[in-house]
């Protein structure tokens, strides 16, 4: 039995997959635009460079408390980091 759904519910999956891209190029903008490296955002903030990597390229969703640790050092609130058209 499917224990998440995304793995039965290929809408819903696709769905989280864009939002994981929209947070990640959100993320990546304003880090560059903040002349940060990957190295220098990972060590404010508290996650690996190895999950930031991830996480700027969509291929990995944030845990809550990191999505404000990382919002906490680009200078902005947590909400600008999420996709927040909610009609898609």
């Amino acid at each position: 039995m499917p224990t998440r759904p995304g793995q039965n519910d290929p809408d819903r999956a696709a769905a989280w997959a864009t939002h994981r891209n929209t947070v990640g190029e959100t993320i990546r903008a304003l880090r560059l635009a903040r002349g940060m490296t990957q190295e220098a955002l990972a060590l404010q903030s508290g996650v690996t460079r190895n999950v930031l990597i991830d996480v700027e390229r969509g291929r990995r969703g944030l845990l809550y408390e990191r999505l404000f640790d990382i919002a906490d050092a680009l200078g902005v609130p947590a909400s600008e980091l999420l996709d927040l058209d909610l009609e898609s």
